[in-house]
């Protein structure tokens, strides 16, 4: 059995000695040795198995060396072309070398060493050649199949990219599928894209929180009731399983639903069978089952807090949603569009973000997701007359929210921030009462913040964005802004 990690060189000869002799000289050569008697026999083992280096006689009857070499560059453009030749076809083969057509030659009678020295250097050549082809094709994939928007998200960020490409591939099959990410990154914007692009989507989409319902009121709005049931059922009632058939049923942080009552919901899954409460008449319905949950699945499940075997009953196919700030540059487009959107809503005219503002939105750690984000965009639009939405209109709605004058941004920057205002407290702020003159700025606290990392690590930017916990550009950016514009 060939290994499949080796290099394959193929030697094309119509002279048994020849390759025979070839076949010795490279047997130490760390690649597989495949040698064709024509032309035809080379396109044969071409059609069959990809060739790295192919050397072939040039004249040779029936389809000569250029002939089949014509052939293989347009079936295998990556294979890296050769040809053993005489003295008397030097002139043709350097055209053919000029133009491309061939990478270089081997002349008869050759020297051993020179043939594996040129061998070796075919074999490196072609793994370029593969490499540069391998990124055309994915950037052209890439290129191909990248969306700024999709299915009611906003954002063209790599991590959003993987979403989309997973949503689309998991909605036209029957299978059940299994989200995961924190709260507000749009778990059920997911579920509702899910649907929208399956075989369901003129069925019912029905979505149940399973977090927001009373744990003595879930096995009814699952199932149903029948009037009697239990105290207050004065009528027959369908449940999300009778209302969901034909469709999707979303079953969103199905970790928090009372263990006992997921046992009923596993059989339910298994065999789409269930009774209303009350009933003894078993119902039959066809679902869809999209499920959800914010919480780590193997945690949950150690905490006996979701039955194993329903998560993999549910987990069919998984789909883990980034937080906003595992986004790259998502955050500020969303931002722009929650804006527009909230503007038209509200009566108002904006031109956009202040470039203090802008910087908030990007270093703010947005623990509450786009959900936080959408809400804080909507209250800033409400409280703003523009034409620019400030910095601190900004910060006011992130203080209001975290009950705090001052928004929480990550962990490290967060600390140095800490740092600084303490230091401004305890050298700079006035006995008793503080004037506003001893306040300083958001933008003034990012800055030294800002400073001092770089100061810390001897001027090495891409060290300090990595203990600030940004990117470098983003650090580029901000000191280019400093030096360019005046210090709001």
């Amino acid at each position: 059995m060939q290994n499949l990690n080796k290099s394959r060189i193929l030697f094309v000869d119509d002279e048994p000695e020849i390759l025979r002799s070839l076949e010795r000289i490279t047997k130490k050569l760390d690649a597989v040795i495949l040698t064709a008697s024509s032309g035809q026999d080379a396109l044969d083992i071409i059609n069959e198995c990809a060739v790295d280096v192919i050397v072939s006689d040039f004249n040779m009857p029936n389809m000569d060396g250029n002939q089949l070499l014509e052939q293989v560059a347009e079936i295998s453009p990556e294979t890296v072309r050769m040809v053993l030749t005489g003295h008397g076809d030097m002139e043709m083969i350097v055209n053919l070398i000029n133009n491309g057509h061939i990478w270089g030659f081997l002349q008869k009678p050759w020297d051993n060493f020179d043939l594996i020295i040129k061998l070796k250097q075919a074999l490196q050549l072609q793994q370029v050649l593969a490499e540069r082809t391998l990124m055309r094709r994915t950037i052209d994939q890439y290129q191909k199949y990248h969306k700024s928007s999709f299915e009611g998200f906003i954002g063209d960020s790599v991590a959003m990219q993987f979403v989309y490409s997973c949503i689309e591939q998991s909605a036209p099959s029957n299978a059940s599928v299994f989200i995961t990410g924190p709260s507000g990154a749009g778990k059920e914007v997911a579920a509702q894209a899910i649907h929208r692009l399956s075989k369901r989507k003129n069925g019912p989409f029905i979505a149940l929180n399973c977090a927001a319902i009373p744990s003595e009121l879930m096995e009814s709005e699952i199932f149903g009731h029948i009037k009697g049931a239990f105290s207050g059922a004065v009528s027959n009632r369908d449940g999300a399983a009778s209302l969901a058939n034909g469709g999707s049923l979303f079953l969103d942080e199905i970790g928090e639903m009372d263990i006992g009552l997921q046992a009923k919901l596993l059989r339910f899954i298994q065999t789409g069978c269930f009774q209303k409460v009350g009933s003894g008449k078993e119902e039959k319905v066809d679902i869809r089952f999209i499920s959800a949950t914010n919480r780590e699945p193997q945690i949950a499940i150690a905490e006996h807090k979701l039955r194993e075997d329903l998560f993999y009953r549910l987990n069919v196919i998984s789909i883990d949603l980034p937080a906003l700030n595992e986004r790259d540059n998502d955050i500020l487009k969303l931002a722009e569009h929650f804006l527009s959107h909230f503007s038209d809503i509200e009566g108002k005219v904006f031109a956009g973000f202040s470039s203090g503002a802008e910087a908030l939105i990007n270093t703010y750690s947005w623990p509450g997701n786009v959900r936080q984000l959408q809400n804080i965009i909507h209250s800033s639009t409400v409280m703003s007359e523009g034409p620019l939405i400030s910095e601190k209109i900004i910060a006011q709605q992130l203080g209001r929210q975290n009950k705090q004058e001052e928004p929480v941004f990550n962990t490290k920057v967060q600390s140095d921030f800490s740092t600084i205002n303490q230091t401004n407290q305890t050298t700079n702020a006035p006995q008793g009462n503080h004037s506003p003159s001893s306040i300083i700025t958001l933008a003034e606290v990012e800055k030294q913040a800002i400073e001092q990392a770089i100061d810390s690590c001897q001027d090495n930017i891409v060290k300090a964005a990595s203990e600030l916990g940004v990117s470098p550009s983003t650090l580029y950016r901000k000191i280019q802004q400093w030096q360019t514009s005046p210090a709001e």
